[in-house]
């Protein structure tokens, strides 16, 4: 139980806004945080996230979870948030755009959400003196890294994608604000999530075609897309398929509960700390393939095609100092992922009334 003593001597639960809170990583991290003690308020407009989600959180935690459908990026809106909530005690930022591909296509439309929601969001933290604050960030801040696995102190390279860039932005805005400030914040830099909660109400909705591997491996083989695209075989790798980390969703969502857990107990050393988090293990994409294969008995219509352009060749983590300071144990495989991805695909298709559209027809 997360929680302060109030005024009064009794006490009262920390109050976290959640920015993404309907999309697959700040959906999962809710639960987490409800099954923590903690109380927790959503933004997301569903511009890239389906609200249904919700009723699945709900499912899980037995509770209402009230979820503000505000663009971060229209800085009144957001402001008023604030204005009614005004004992928020910790943010935790995931709300933005994440499509590799896209961004590359779209370069102003990812500087312009990505970088403009997290400045609005931290007038607001300045304005209300919110202490703690958790983000989002990604391993694509390491760019092509000269070895794997990168550690906390690899130091970062060019990003391959104007979605790094702003990832990298991101912490650079939220070092200098902390300096400036009396923010406490920690940087989780994530790998690859995937996989879906053990009881398959929250899963990864994603809209239109997905852009990760793991939904569209499972996509792929119940028939939504007729064959998946391998995207380079020819890469220095021990197959020629690039390399990924793939970290459990729930094993991903406990991480920013921790971190909180962590700042809330002043156990932080820098105004602005980092950690990585990823299961400390390459696998190939072929290699993931497999393990779908293996766990579902579904043999998957796939096809192997030139490279992606903003792809790394290969990228994975050291996790050891999240384990060893925020005390994070991930504890899923990647046949665990595969296993309740494949669940969720199965779920989704077979309540296409509960969901509404599918997913992938929506956009």
């Amino acid at each position: 139980m997360s929680a302060h003593r109030a005024p009064e001597g009794g006490f009262f639960m920390s109050k976290i806004l959640v920015t993404g809170g309907c999309g697959f990583i700040g959906s999962h991290t809710i639960v987490d945080l409800v099954e923590n003690g903690f109380e927790v308020i959503s933004i997301d407009n569903n511009s890239r996230s389906n609200e249904v989600i919700m009723k699945g959180v709900e499912q899980i935690t037995h509770q209402k979870i009230k979820n503000y459908k505000v663009d971060l990026c229209n800085f009144d809106d957001t402001f008023a948030v604030f204005q009614e909530n005004t004992d928020i005690s910790g943010i935790i930022h995931f709300a933005a755009f994440k499509a590799v591909g896209e961004s590359v296509e779209k370069p102003l439309l990812y500087f312009e959400n990505n970088l403009v929601s997290l400045i609005n969001l931290l007038k607001c933290v300045q304005e209300f003196k919110v202490p703690h604050f958790v983000f989002s960030s990604s391993c694509t801040v390491y760019g092509e890294p000269d070895q794997v696995p990168v550690t906390e102190e690899t130091p970062p390279k060019p990003a391959q994608s104007p979605y790094g860039y702003t990832k990298q932005m991101g912490e650079q805005i939220l070092n200098e604000f902390c300096k400036s400030s009396d923010l406490q914040c920690i940087l989780l830099r994530y790998f690859n999530p995937a996989g879906a909660h053990p009881s398959i109400a929250i899963g990864e909705m994603p809209l239109g075609k997905p852009q990760n591997l793991v939904p569209a491996i499972t996509q792929t083989a119940i028939g939504r897309i007729p064959k998946m695209f391998v995207h380079g075989t020819d890469y220095p790798t021990r197959d020629g398929s690039n390399v990924r980390d793939y970290i459990h969703i729930c094993d991903l969502a406990s991480a920013h509960t921790l971190a909180l857990q962590y700042l809330e107990q002043s156990r932080n050393k820098k105004p602005c700390e980092v950690f990585n988090l990823g299961s400390g293990e390459g696998v190939t994409v072929l290699e993931a393939i497999q393990a779908f294969e293996k766990v579902s008995g579904q043999k998957l219509n796939y096809v192997t095609g030139p490279r992606r352009p903003g792809d790394v060749v290969a990228v994975y983590a050291n996790n050891q100092l999240a384990k060893d300071v925020l005390g994070w144990n991930p504890k899923y495989s990647i046949e665990d992922i595969m296993d309740s991805a494949w669940k969720w695909e199965v779920r989704l298709k077979a309540d296409a009334t509960v969901f509404g559209s599918i997913p992938g027809e929506l956009n």
